[in-house]
């Protein structure tokens, strides 16, 4: 179906001049034009500009939207479907936050600082503080940056549509930590000499994962850490990870306790017991080696 300007300004309820002003910006795909010269628009133009306006209300300069391209209304659709669902998260979170806080007898600037933040830090908020983090963690070394991008999932957490305070503090603390440039630069600094040497990186991901998977055995088993019957775990252990216990203990203390920490706010989000799985077998590592330093 084709429709005049005046048609299309009279279905989607925005002016003729924004409407004209978009086609002739290039936001809007290349209208047909009559004989005449008069511009018609197609249902495929409607859905476009009704993106547009959407993506207008949330933000987005028409710079960024014409880089959208002239696609097709499947997808122009899907996009357009895309942003609603967020938007309606943003907004069931954001009800949640309202809710416990109108409950609240006495609610506090705790409370109105969780709801101002989560306006700032949404879903998409969250994934580019990680990308920045992962892109200033690896560096200029590829293997870690690809190693680093392979956890990318992992540390990616979804805020819940219902989240509890506990959930929405772990959420902003995370966006803090992984937009702390120190922290990134420590954890640079700390793995720069074992990125940079040459070595099967996929063996050392197997070694490890075997390693810890042995001493959460020994955990099961109740095999103190100081204990005899600890030694031939910790030589295994040594044996996996191709270091000497000078070299692990050296490890442990330089070890910036916030990356432990990041994992834990991860399983928080997620509504997961607030403890990464290696966690628990690292430090019965490192209690065994201090046990005979």
């Amino acid at each position: 179906m084709h429709y005049s300007i005046g048609q299309l300004a009279a279905l989607t309820g925005l002016p003729v001049k924004t409407i004209r002003f978009y086609s002739d910006a290039g936001v809007l795909p290349t209208p047909h034009r009559t004989s005449s010269g008069y511009r018609r628009y197609t249902d495929e133009h409607r859905a476009h500009l009704e993106l547009v306006r959407t993506l207008r209300e949330i933000g987005l300069d028409l710079a960024t939207i014409r880089s959208l391209g002239h696609r097709r209304l499947k997808d122009v659709l899907a996009l357009h479907l895309e942003v609603v669902e967020t938007q309606i998260a943003a907004l069931q979170r954001t009800r949640a936050v309202l809710r416990a806080t109108v409950d609240k007898d006495d609610p506090a600037e705790e409370d109105l600082r969780r709801l101002h933040a989560l306006g700032r830090v949404g879903a998409a908020e969250m994934a580019a503080l990680l990308d920045s983090f992962i892109d200033g963690v690896g560096g200029d070394i590829a293997a870690r940056r690809d190693w680093l991008a392979c956890m990318r999932d992992a540390m990616l957490p979804n805020l819940p549509e219902d989240p509890t305070a506990a959930q929405l503090d772990a959420w902003l603390e995370l966006a803090g930590l992984l937009s702390d440039e120190d922290f990134q630069a420590g954890l640079r600094s700390m793995s720069a000499d074992f990125w940079a040497e040459p070595r099967d990186h996929e063996a050392w991901r197997r070694a490890t994962a075997t390693m810890i998977e042995e001493v959460r055995a020994a955990l099961a088993a109740g095999i103190a850490p100081e204990s005899p019957e600890a030694d031939p775990v910790l030589e295994r252990v040594l044996e996996l990870s191709g270091q000497t216990g000078e070299e692990m203990l050296r490890g442990f203390d330089e070890h910036d306790p916030r990356a432990g920490r990041l994992w834990e706010l991860v399983a928080i989000v997620r509504g997961m017991e607030p403890s990464w799985p290696h966690t628990a077998a690292y430090r019965w590592i490192e209690q065994a080696l201090r046990a005979r330093s």
